[in-house]
């Protein structure tokens, strides 16, 4: 059965997991939940999955090829069991010659790195989906270009593992203007920006290809992302859609923005 390719929200930092100055208590609570059935309310439970998460960028694809990847720390200023959380699932290193294969094929240079660990852009929402570490987990780059028509591609390269009981997951956030969370003023923007991303996640595969790759057009793209990283794995997810439909299965405000998750097939 073919899985889906989706991208999430991660939430912020350390969270749920610790407390965090800048999240009220309850206020992520829909993304929380979200979360915890992501892979329990698949149809079909996958051998593996792939992440292409916000928080690693190469000069080209590289995959993640430790058996046992270690925690990464990737974040700064929270109290000291931010450091201490644990998300021991294996490295899925029985996928990477056949990821590695499928980019050759589609033009892509790659690379592995055998020490890199879980970011928080994955080891965070995969605690919450995934408490007990059980399935194997194949991290992949976004490339240093940052450029969406790539990433599109890179998608649409990773497509044949949808059939091959392999989870495909981008780890990003809609909004990701640090300086708006939690103010007023960036509402309406937040607002404009996501009810342009569910139209055009929602588009016939043409024009949503054609729309995802000038996002920097959509109302208040650069106020809602100053940098576009927490963007693209969406990009990755929706290449490797296909012509399958989009739903959008959390839509929420939170923090004084408007943030979704997208679900392609």
């Amino acid at each position: 059965m073919r899985l889906p390719t989706i991208y999430l929200s991660h939430g912020g930092g350390p969270w749920p997991f610790v407390e965090v100055p800048f999240i009220p208590p309850g206020a992520l609570e829909p993304l929380r939940a979200y979360l915890a059935g992501l892979v329990a309310t698949l149809a079909v439970r996958p051998r593996a999955a792939l992440v292409v998460s916000a928080h690693w960028e190469a000069p080209v694809a590289t995959l993640m090829t430790n058996p046992q990847p270690p925690m990464l720390y990737d974040y700064t200023g929270f109290e000291p069991a931010a450091y201490r959380l644990q998300w021991p699932a294996p490295g899925a290193t029985f996928l990477a010659g056949r990821v590695k294969q499928l980019l050759h094929d589609a033009g892509f240079a790659t690379a592995e790195d055998a020490d890199r660990g879980f970011d928080h852009g994955t080891f965070i929402p995969l605690m919450v989906a995934l408490p007990q570490a059980d399935l194997p987990i194949l991290q992949l780059s976004l490339l240093s270009s940052l450029d969406p028509a790539e990433h599109i591609a890179i998608g649409r390269a990773l497509a044949p593992l949808r059939d091959e009981g392999v989870l495909l997951l981008g780890s990003g956030n809609s909004y990701h203007n640090m300086r708006g969370f939690g103010h007023a003023e960036s509402t309406g923007p937040s607002r404009a920006f996501d009810d342009w991303l569910a139209a055009a996640v929602t588009s016939e595969p043409a024009e949503r290809r054609r729309l995802l790759e000038a996002w920097t057009a959509a109302p208040a793209a650069r106020a809602c992302h100053p940098r576009e990283e927490h963007l693209l794995p969406l990009h990755v997810m929706a290449g490797a859609a296909g012509d399958d439909p989009a739903t959008l299965p959390i839509r929420m405000n939170a923090l004084s923005v408007h943030v979704s998750g997208v679900q392609f097939g």
